[in-house]
């Protein structure tokens, strides 16, 4: 089958080869035919080596597609059922799992570093990114990472679903519980920053700034949802402008550097909730004082994929987008093919696209 690799962590050129196996079905795996995958941020990070990935990879986390077989112990789906990839899918058993955390678990994140479910060039093991590996005609994954969806949604919107809508929309409505009346300020309007617009004002927020240095991205940010824009340069006049210089009740910060995270924190009034969405690397810290961690009473929060249960958040967000209050199409800047990936990723470096979703023939 067809696959895109990276060899190294930093390299810059996928190898696109059609000579990519899978290994056999375990008893607990499903093998899923790939009908539609995201080009998400995170999946550059992982290819630079910021997100630490094992190598030789295929990359890719944000998927749907239909299931073509089941291993003997499964009895969630069946072939031909409809299903998103989940990209951090939950043992269910451990503590973390059964007290209310399964997006904690760390089964098979583990098992995504020393089990190597693809081959290429005869018996040379490659990886999947989180275990999955999206940017492939199929995927294997244990149970747990195939979540049955209907069959009206389709692919290119259940793909979203599947990693940018559920971490953004998920730390709007799971982490940070924004409340009805609210203000709410993003850090960052790409895939995962718009998705949390969308989740403040699902929430019932009354002003949602979003924030980020691309004015081309701002009419869309409005289009979702922000009531005002700014660019980070204006980010302290539009905190006067729009909360009358006191500070928004909520600061995302989406972009996963530490620059951003500050600047969430300044942006976010006393008491108010400073929430970090982003995906950053391991070596760049955030220094906030001691004193200012006590006495301004801020609350810093992470959300790791919007602190979802993906059984339950991702039928709930596919009946939010079909009864129109998720704006998804909106959010696809490109349909292609998997042979224009090394193309994609350019344009994503690039900053000026958003979400551009690969879709299979």
């Amino acid at each position: 089958m067809r696959a895109a690799l990276v060899h190294a962590a930093g390299h810059d050129k996928l190898d696109i080869r059609d000579d990519v196996t899978l290994t056999p079905l375990g008893p607990t795996d499903v093998r899923v035919k790939i009908k539609a995958t995201g080009v998400c941020h995170s999946d550059l990070s992982a290819m630079s080596g910021i997100l630490p990935q094992p190598m030789p990879l295929v990359p890719g986390h944000e998927g749907a597609g239909e299931v073509l077989e089941v291993g003997d112990h499964v009895e969630t789906v069946k072939p031909g059922d409809h299903v998103i990839i989940n990209w951090r899918p939950a043992c269910q058993q451990c503590e973390l799992c059964v007290g209310g955390q399964p997006f904690l678990c760390m089964k098979y994140v583990i098992e995504s570093f020393t089990t190597a479910r693809l081959r290429y060039d005869g018996d040379k093991q490659v990886f999947g990114m989180a275990g999955c590996g999206t940017w492939a005609e199929e995927a294997v994954v244990p149970w747990q990472g195939a979540i049955k969806i209907d069959e009206d949604v389709p692919y290119e919107v259940a793909a979203l679903i599947g990693c940018g809508i559920t971490t953004g929309v998920g730390a709007a409505l799971n982490t940070a519980k924004v409340k009805p009346g609210s203000t709410v300020a993003v850090i960052g309007c790409g895939g995962v920053g718009l998705s949390v617009i969308q989740g403040a004002r699902i929430s019932g927020a009354r002003a949602i700034l979003a924030v980020d240095p691309l004015e081309s991205k701002h009419a869309l940010a409005k289009k979702v949802g922000a009531t005002h824009t700014c660019t980070p340069e204006q980010l302290m006049e539009a905190i006067g402008e729009v909360t009358g210089g006191t500070g928004f009740d909520y600061g995302f910060e989406v972009v996963g550097k530490s620059a951003s995270i500050m600047s969430a924190w300044q942006a976010t009034r006393a008491g108010g909730d400073v929430v970090v969405v982003g995906a950053g690397a391991m070596d760049d810290m955030v220094s906030i004082s001691a004193f200012s961690l006590l006495f301004e009473g801020k609350r810093l929060l992470s959300s790791l994929y919007g602190e979802s249960d993906v059984r339950h958040d991702f039928p709930r967000f596919a009946k939010l987008w079909r009864s129109g209050h998720l704006d998804l199409e909106s959010m696809i800047s490109a349909r292609i093919k998997l042979a224009d990936l090394n193309d994609a990723v350019d344009a994503l470096r690039g900053g000026d696209v958003l979400r551009q979703i690969v879709v299979m023939d």
